[in-house]
């Protein structure tokens, strides 16, 4: 079953010569970008396969920061919340108006 499904991708694959290739990339993109797959031949021979670029996303993993990470005593106490608030009085002067 896997076999006739890599056939059956093989098949509606276009192939071109590299000349083609060279004198045609703007609509080879194009047909790329409409889904297709292309392959390009040298000598009659498979050399490469353009296909749509999709980007890889980085997930973000739970706990990466685990044991990188010091949280000392007082960082959330009321005197660093002072620190805090006058650090950023900008913010509280436009909250007031």
């Amino acid at each position: 079953m896997k076999t006739a499904a890599c056939l059956a991708k093989l098949a509606k694959m276009k192939y071109v010569n590299t000349h083609e290739a060279k004198t045609q990339l703007s609509k080879l993109i194009a047909a790329v970008r409409a889904g297709e797959e292309i392959v390009i031949c040298q000598a009659g021979k498979p050399v490469a396969r353009l296909t749509a670029f999709e980007p890889t996303r980085k997930v973000p993993r739970l706990g990466m920061w685990a044991g990188k990470v010091e949280l000392r005593p007082g960082w959330d106490s009321e005197e660093t919340d002072r620190e805090i608030e006058e650090m950023f009085d900008v913010l509280k002067e436009a909250d007031d108006s």
